[in-house]
């Protein structure tokens, strides 16, 4: 299977549900841009929770472009709240796994992207600070035409 979410320079638009530590599910819209330079590739964009008021959530990743085998890539990613998060994004078939950490804030998860077709993707998360579950998501990604 050859995958498009990352590994093709594209803009992707997604909406779904992200859901609060507290058990709260609201409605979630994301725009994320990947662009491939010689040394790395990058993934930015910004998530944008419709709560009252609005929560947004800017993203940037730094990602190491795959080996020889081309299922495994280093990837990180610098927050204030976060810290810095490092992780590994696993190509297994129709999906993409990201498992991901940070020693000093304690934050870890992982996600998962499944390929539905070349220009979509459904994505499911959960990030969690030590023991307990920070957010959680469901998110349809669309490939910008």
């Amino acid at each position: 299977m050859r995958h498009t979410f990352l590994f093709e320079p594209a803009v992707w638009t997604a909406t779904g549900t992200f859901r609060r530590a507290d058990g709260e599910v609201l409605q979630a819209v994301n725009r994320t841009e990947i662009a491939h330079k010689p040394s790395c590739w990058l993934l930015s964009g910004k998530l944008k929770v419709l709560a009252t008021p609005p929560a947004e959530f800017v993203h940037a990743y730094l990602i190491e472009p795959p080996g020889s085998d081309g299922a495994s890539m280093k990837w990180k990613f610098e927050n204030a709240t976060f810290g810095t998060l490092e992780g590994r994004f696993v190509v297994i078939g129709s999906s993409i796994m990201s498992v991901y950490g940070c020693q000093s804030s304690g934050y870890h998860g992982a996600e998962h992207l499944g390929q539905i077709d070349p220009s979509h993707y459904r994505s499911t998360g959960v990030l969690m600070q030590r023991e307990k579950v920070a957010y959680s998501w469901e998110m349809l990604f669309e490939r910008a035409p």
